[in-house]
Parts: structure tokens; C-alpha cells; sequence
């Protein structure tokens, strides 16, 4: 209920609408409700029943005084005119009553559908800022097709079923209640009886619907997990292929959409039971009303006419279909609300590298980068860095090296807080990086990751991402100085050129040229450079490394490279072992000291002077 509740808030960012929509649908609902009751006078005049009502009585709002209104009309032209006059009369009435009740239906679906359309599209742009303003870690351990099913599958669902309830709700219920009110008015026994037969009905349908729930999650999550394995596919088809995986993961895709079928098959099968399961209790009502009515008529121990047992049965048969919409919607919202648990899941996740409540904005980086005592774990248990104290200067360029797992990386990604230290404190400029606001931080640092991440756009677009508002001019620049300039301009479109999902239609070269255009064109003072060049050729390699040199005038370097040769002329070399520093110092200083950055050094120089065969 907390889940649906938190739904329907999004619906009151549109109260006006909302509001409208509720009063055209009781104005449409006491249409109907007039125009089933002109079948008592219509029956009368038929049938020579009717009997003219001589003074209308004081007015008030109610069924039978509209019903009185009515017939003394229709007395009177019954009177003057004759029984075919007032029949036609009759008929006038009700094709006006018809006529408004669909009117004002229009008009309250009208104004719906801007709280419809409004409310999906908020929860899409919520849930959307939600997920791209979620710290790095919470992507560690998440695939990326269950979130992109999350965004899209679940909140198609949630308007498929949650929000065709809003509708529902709305107006079913006050629709049920008026013919109610017109059945007790006209047979209060009868009412009653069919009172005690509804929850019989209510409860049999709510088993049913308990059960769909939980399979509706099963199926949501199967859906997630489906996409998700779609998506690393496509994302490592090369890889596939090369290893002869086809096989593998089709048995694998075929076990996920096998139970994905089951599962909705079984959903979609108790779903579907709704609207013929209603229906036919509603008949068996029907039926039992007819035969225990009848009998008070036939009886004539009852004062229930046979043109207003005739009427009473009509009005009962049009509370089958808001009951039937109102059932089939129980049976759709517990499948919308596995949906729409998995999408609050997102929306409710807390964010644990938070923006501090009263942020210190800087916009210049003017010192150094402190690490103090620093540790950190992703479990909060096996520490991937140790102890780490470390001071960057302002403009000093250092290189991290180590083995592979030696914690380099994560040691940069804490400069941004993309992770907050579990231990200990990073400061730049003397500020905690935690009291710091989190997007002026994040301005002052750019970085070129060893995969360059190039979105399905422009070329353009792709080097104007860190600054938005640079000139046609300010691009070229950074693009020549990145030495990328003359590869582009011999595209088709040029800069204009779209370069298909993850940069595909370029070499790794260009793209990591790109990369580095777009961090030269924010012209931030921090650079992070992560393994940059280490997946190039020689000629590429020696173009972006021109890039990076350009890159690195007059900016504080932190550079993390696997191949040593690299980060010679870096200004320090930090070595990390097993999530410690154990070593720093100049290239110089560090293969004299004979330790672990030599024995770095002496190994791949071996290897690449006898290069295995």
C-alpha cells in the first residue's frame, strides 16, 4: 500500500486536473443514473400504467424527486396530447441524458489523461536524475540491462495497471455508489439482499489476485535479468564469438526465457480470469435477484412494481461493469505493484557519497591533495587500501604504479568521490573533500579513462560534454592539440559525424583522442589519466601520448600506467603493493633503491626485449 500511496503522489502535482476530472465524472454519473430511471416512466406510459401525478412536489436533490419532476411532465402531456406524444417526449429526455452523460465522460478522461501522461512522465525523469545522480558504487554490483528494464518495462507496466487504477478508483466506486443509492430507494429489501452477495464475490477474487503478485515479481525480475544478459551479449559479442560462446549463452538465454515464460503465462492466465470470473458471478447475482425479486412481485405481498423491478434489474446489470472494471484492476495493480516495488527500490536507494547539507563551493585548485590515514573497502571488511598518506602538490605530476590489484585505481576514484574513504580523510586546498559541494569539486578534475567512454552522438557533442558552451573555434583547438583535428575533419560529416553507440565507427586511437580533446576543452586543473595508452598500437600510442603532453602543461597529472616507460618523467612515482604505498620517489631514485618498482622495471624490460613466441 506504502508503494502505491508513494505512486499517487506524483498524481497531486496535478490537482486542477485531477479535480476536474473527478466532477465531470459524478456530473456523467448522475446523467446515467436520470437516464436509467426514465425507464419507470417510459415502461408506464408503454404499458398504460402510467398514473399522473397532479402537484409536483418541493424540490430537493434526489432520484425521486427527479422521478416525480418526470412524471408529472409527462402527465400531463399524457393528458393534453396522448400517450404516443409522451412516449416520444420519453424518448427526447433520454437521448438528451445519454447524450450528457458521454459528454461530461469525455470531458473527465480529458483532463485524466494530463494527470495520465503527466505522472509517467514524471516518475521516468525521477527515476532517470535518480539513477545518474547515484554514487559509482551503487553500479558495482548492479547490471545495467536490469536497470535499463527498470526505467522502461516496469514503468510501462506501472501505467498498463497503476495508473489505469487511479481512473478506476476514481470513478468506479462513485459510479457503484449511485446506482446503490437509486436500488435502495427503489427496493430496500432487494439492496440489501445483493449486499450480502457481494463480498462472497469480493473474496474470491482477492485469492486469486494475491497469488498473481507474487509471480508478477518473479516475472519482473526474470524481465530484468533477460535484458540484462541481452545487453552484456551485444556489449562483449566479439569476445563471444572468438571463444565459441554462442552455445553457452544460448542454453543460458533459453533457461532465463523459459522461466520467464512460465512465469507470465501464469500471470498472464489468472490475469486474464479476472474479467470472465467477474462477469460470470455477477450474472449468478443477476440471476438470483431476478428469481428472489420476481417472487415479491408475483407475490404481491411487495410494494416493487413490475416497471420498477424492471428498472431495479437494469441498474443492478450496470453495476456488473464498473464491479468488472473494478475487479480486472485489482487483478492488473498486483502485477503493476511488483513494477512499480522495483522501481521505488531505485527511487528510495540513499545515497551514500551524499552532497553535505551546507556545501563550501571552490572554483580553483590552489595547494595540494591531501590523503591522510586512509582506508577503504568496498564490503567494509577487505580493505583495498591501507594506511595511505599521500600529499599532491599543485602542479606536480605524479604516476601510480603497482601490480594489478595493488589499489590504483580506486585511489584516484576517491580524488572525485565517486567513493568517501571508510578511514580517514582526503582534503584539498586544507577542505575535506565531504564538506565540499560535490559538483564544484568535480569541475575542477578531468579525466581519460584506459576505455574511453563515447556516447552515440557528434563528434561535436562528444568533445563539448564537460563544457557545453564552448565556441565551434574552442573545439577545433582542443581537438588539434589533442591531435585529433585532422582525422575528424576527413570524416563525412566532419564534427557533425555520429559516431553509433560507444564511438564503434572509430579505431581506439580516435576515440581516445576524443577523450582527451573533451578533457582539454574543460580546462580543468586536475588530471586523472587511467592507463590511457595501454590499449593502443605504437603509431596511436604515439599520437595520443603527443595529446597527453599537451593535456599536461600547467596542470597537476595523476597518472596510472601498467607500462612503466611511460611515467618517467613523471615528477614523483608512488608504488603501491597490496593497497600500501611502499615505495616513491623519481625513476632514478626508485630503480636505485632496488626494491619493488626495479624488480617492475627489470621484468618488463625483459619481456619486451625477448617478447614470448
Amino acid at each position: 500500500m506504502r508503494t502505491y500511496l508513494a505512486i499517487l503522489k506524483y498524481a497531486l502535482k496535478y490537482k486542477s486536473s485531477l479535480a476536474l476530472s473527478i466532477i465531470f465524472n459524478i456530473i456523467s454519473i448522475f446523467f446515467s443514473a436520470v437516464s436509467l430511471t426514465m425507464l419507470i416512466p417510459f415502461l408506464q406510459v408503454l404499458f398504460n400504467r402510467a398514473s399522473p401525478i397532479r402537484e409536483l412536489p418541493p424540490f430537493s436533490l434526489s432520484a425521486q424527486w427527479m422521478l416525480d419532476f418526470f412524471n408529472y411532465h409527462i402527465g400531463k402531456i399524457l393528458i393534453s396530447e396522448g400517450p404516443v406524444s409522451a412516449l416520444l417526449w420519453v424518448c427526447i429526455v433520454v437521448v438528451i441524458m445519454f447524450f450528457m452523460k458521454n459528454l461530461t465522460r469525455y470531458l473527465g478522461q480529458f483532463f485524466m489523461a494530463k494527470v495520465r501522461n503527466g505522472l509517467l512522465r514524471d516518475l521516468r525523469q525521477d527515476l532517470y536524475d535518480k539513477v545518474i545522480s547515484l554514487p559509482v558504487n551503487f553500479f558495482t554490483y548492479r547490471r545495467q540491462g536490469d536497470l535499463i528494464s527498470r526505467i522502461t518495462t516496469d514503468v510501462q507496466e506501472i501505467e498498463w495497471s497503476i495508473v489505469n487504477m487511479i481512473e478506476v478508483v476514481i470513478k468506479e466506486p462513485l459510479t457503484i455508489i449511485a446506482y446503490l443509492t437509486l436500488l435502495l430507494i427503489m427496493s430496500p429489501q432487494l439492496t440489501l439482499f445483493i449486499l450480502l452477495l457481494l463480498p462472497i464475490t469480493g473474496f474470491i477474487i482477492g485469492q486469486i489476485g494475491k497469488s498473481l503478485k507474487k509471480e508478477s515479481v518473479e516475472a519482473q525480475n526474470l524481465t530484468g535479468r533477460l535484458a540484462a544478459l541481452v545487453e552484456e551479449t551485444i556489449r562483449g559479442i566479439t569476445i563471444v564469438k572468438i571463444f565459441t560462446a554462442e552455445k553457452l549463452l544460448k542454453n543460458i538465454f533459453k533457461t532465463v526465457n523459459e522461466r520467464l515464460y512460465k512465469a507470465r503465462l501464469s500471470s498472464l492466465r489468472k490475469r486474464e480470469l479476472s474479467s470472465p470470473l467477474s462477469e460470470f458471478l455477477g450474472i449468478v447475482i443477476v440471476v438470483i435477484v431476478l428469481w428472489f425479486g420476481g417472487r415479491m412481485v408475483l407475490s404481491g405481498t411487495s410494494s416493487l412494481t413490475p416497471e420498477t423491478f424492471i428498472t431495479f434489474v437494469v441498474i443492478f446489470s450496470q453495476i456488473i461493469n464498473p464491479a468488472k472494471s473494478f475487479a480486472t484492476a485489482f487483478y492488473h495493480i498486483q502485477r503493476g505493484m511488483a513494477a512499480a516495488e522495483r522501481v521505488m527500490e531505485i527511487l528510495t536507494t540513499e545515497d551514500n557519497v551524499p552532497q553535505p547539507k551546507n556545501p563550501i563551493y571552490i572554483s580553483s585548485f590552489d595547494n595540494s591533495i591531501r590523503f591522510e590515514h586512509v582506508w577503504f573497502a568496498y564490503d567494509k571488511q577487505n580493505f583495498v587500501l591501507k594506511d595511505i598518506n599521500l600529499t599532491i602538490k599543485q602542479g606536480e605530476k605524479v604516476a601510480l604504479v603497482g601490480p594489478s590489484g595493488a589499489g590504483k585505481t580506486t585511489l584516484v576514484y576517491l580524488i572525485p568521490r565517486f567513493y568517501d574513504p571508510t578511514k580517514g580523510k582526503i582534503s584539498i586546498d586544507s577542505h575535506d573533500l565531504r564538506t565540499l559541494d560535490i559538483y564544484s569539486l568535480r569541475k575542477l578534475i578531468a579525466m581519460v579513462p584506459q576505455e574511453p567512454i563515447i556516447f552515440h552522438d557528434t563528434i561535436l557533442n562528444n568533445i563539448r560534454l564537460g563544457n557545453p558552451s564552448a565556441s565551434m573555434e574552442e573545439v577545433i583547438n582542443a581537438a588539434k592539440a589533442a591531435h585529433a583535428h585532422e582525422f575528424i575533419v576527413n570524416l563525412p560529416d566532419g564534427y557533425e559525424t555520429v559516431v553509433g553507440e560507444r564511438g564503434l565507427r572509430l579505431s581506439g586511437g580516435q576515440r581516445q583522442r576524443i577523450a582527451i580533446a573533451r578533457a582539454l576543452l574543460k580546462n580543468a586543473p586536475i588530471l586523472i589519466l587511467d592507463e590511457a595508452t595501454s590499449n593502443l598500437d605504437a603509431e596511436s600510442e604515439q599520437l595520443v601520448q603527443k595529446g597527453l603532453e599537451n593535456l599536461m602543461k600547467g596542470r597537476t597529472a595523476i597518472i596510472i600506467a601498467h607500462r612503466l616507460a611511460t611515467v618517467k618523467q613523471s615528477d614523483r612515482i608512488i608504488v603501491l603493493d597490496k593497497g600500501r604505498i611502499v615505495e616513491q620517489g623519481t625513476h632514478e631514485e626508485l630503480i636505485k633503491q632496488n626494491g619493488l618498482y626495479a624488480s617492475l622495471v627489470s621484468k618488463q624490460n625483459l619481456m619486451e626485449t625477448n617478447p614470448p613466441s
